[in-house]
């Protein structure tokens, strides 16, 4: 049913069978209207040159704010921070914190590489001090998470929608952010699940930071993430760009000052043609009526149809006692990981599956298989199970 939105790379020339792009919670495929779209910005820019700017802060911007909000029930567009990543945002905010003054920061031991590894860097400052809640047992995370919570004193709590590693959605996670203690700054990250998962953030739009991009199931490409900014928030990041004073630039002043809005958290120039492009599929989605929830249902038929195969297939690895999960399918992400053991066997599994022209990635010991609207309704994954 979505395969025609992707024919430039579902019928791009293949030898062989066409190949099972499995890694799509990696890097979707990009829609057809993406190559008008990444066209039309070239023409803008060389159209328009140092007027393109006008444009993009007036038009184009506002509009993927307002699209991105629609999405997640954000009521206000205007503060939706935009930047090429989203650890330039997530650094950014953290560097409103005084490092001089005590820092505690709360999250999870299965938090992506970039936090991880900035955390990591932190904690040799001697003011900061990094609480990291085992994200195993699942069953009991939210109960756990929380009551570190409020028990302790933290400036900055940060967790994972849907965990990279596993897929494994955080159980009550929404719940637990509308229950914060004032003091405490919280951050969502929902690389895993924007676009993929139905969101709604309304109920705690003003107490959370939520992050994400559309590098992965937007399917736009690499270059565009957004950050959601709490109403009323009075930060003063220490990394800001020049893109914070923009409605000041020709009468500034000498103070460092912030907007009320996104800018607060902007930085510097940018590649705005993923903002073409993002902007082109939420169009499209729009006026084929595509959402997010019939997304989701698509992805969890397909992944039923990979479970009942891999269940009658007998595979000595991918089965349900190596697979990770918690709630498959009310508290996963739109992939399967499975523990091969250790990281010789994943990646000969790796290599097997890619002579058969599926496509997939691991982590170590860790091989995770994805789901996507492009593969095909009838798609049973056999060919994944095939020794």
């Amino acid at each position: 049913m979505y395969q025609k939105y992707y024919r430039q790379f579902l019928q791009a020339p293949n030898r062989g069978e066409p190949a099972l792009h499995m890694a799509c919670h990696s890097h979707h495929y990009w829609p057809d209207v993406t190559l008008e779209a990444v066209q039309q910005y070239w023409r803008d820019a060389a159209a328009l040159a140092d007027n393109k700017w006008g444009s993009l802060f007036e038009e184009k911007i506002p509009a993927w704010q307002r699209d991105v909000a629609r999405v997640l029930g954000l009521p206000a567009p205007e503060r939706i921070a935009i930047a090429p990543n989203t650890h330039e945002l997530v650094y950014r905010l953290l560097s409103a914190f005084d490092l001089h003054q005590p820092l505690r920061i709360l999250t999870t031991d299965g938090e992506f590489y970039s936090f991880a590894r900035q955390l990591q860097r932190l904690e040799e400052e001697p003011n900061v001090r990094v609480t990291r809640i085992p994200k195993e047992p699942y069953a009991t995370l939210a109960q756990r998470f929380e009551e570190e919570l409020h028990g302790g004193d933290y400036q900055l709590a940060y967790a994972s929608q849907v965990f990279f590693d596993s897929g494994v959605a955080f159980p009550r996670l929404l719940e637990i952010a509308a229950r914060k203690p004032e003091r405490t700054e919280f951050t969502i990250d929902g690389y895993h699940a924007f676009f993929a998962r139905p969101t709604d953030l309304a109920a705690v739009a003003d107490k959370v930071f939520y992050t994400a991009g559309s590098y992965k199931y937007l399917g736009a490409g690499e270059g565009l993430c957004f950050m959601s900014i709490p109403a009323n928030c009075s930060l003063r990041p220490l990394n800001t760009g020049w893109f914070a004073e923009l409605a000041e630039l020709e009468n500034r002043a000498e103070r460092v000052a912030y907007a009320d809005n996104w800018l607060r958290f902007a930085g510097a120039t940018m590649d705005y043609s993923t903002l073409y492009k993002g902007l082109a599929i939420f169009q499209l989605f729009e006026r084929e009526g595509i959402t997010v929830e019939k997304i989701h249902r698509y992805v969890l038929a397909a992944q039923q149809r990979f479970l009942d195969t891999m269940d009658s297939a007998g595979h000595p690895l991918l089965n349900r006692e190596n697979l990770i999960h918690h709630d498959l399918e009310n508290g996963h992400g739109h992939f399967f990981t499975f523990d091969c053991g250790d990281s010789g066997r994943s990646e000969q599994l790796q290599e097997e599956l890619l002579s058969r022209r599926v496509l997939c990635d691991r982590r170590k010991q860790l091989l995770r298989l994805g789901f996507a609207i492009y593969h095909p309704e009838g798609e049973t994954y056999r060919r994944v199970f095939v020794s």
